[in-house]
């Protein structure tokens, strides 16, 4: 008894252009994703020969027109305090505040964050443009 199968067609799906495509997604979403950072607020740092990441915990941006962000929301100066406790308060270990700050603004507004950030027992990190 023959058992085999008498019709030796052997089909065969090329999946070159599947490939391809695929290939097109993942670096079209790897592309994306490196570039849409919410939380930022377009600023022109200073230049500096080191680079000053930290782990961010809280980032505090100062634009030229001397206002305040944490994070991305725009803070009256008086109140930075009040906006900084609860974002400090969550991180136990090492709370770090990244002071972003545009080369036009006076060195008196970042001292003044240090300064919230002090009284806070936070560190300060200073964030730079590398050259």
């Amino acid at each position: 008894m023959n058992l085999r199968r008498r019709n030796k067609k052997h089909v065969e799906m090329h999946n070159s252009a599947l490939n391809d495509i695929l290939f097109i997604l993942l670096l079209f979403f790897l592309i994306v994703s490196t570039l849409a950072n919410p939380n930022v607020i377009k600023l022109l740092l200073p230049k500096a020969q080191s680079n000053t990441k930290a782990k961010q915990t809280v980032v505090v941006s100062i634009n030229d027109k001397r206002e305040f962000f944490v994070g991305t929301t725009p803070v009256p100066f008086t109140s930075l305090k009040q906006a900084l406790a609860p974002a400090i308060g969550n991180e136990k270990i090492d709370p770090t505040i990244v002071i972003n700050a545009e080369k036009s603004v006076p060195v008196e507004d970042v001292v003044s964050v240090m300064e919230v950030a002090k009284e806070l027992g936070a560190k300060v990190v200073l964030a730079t443009a590398k050259k």
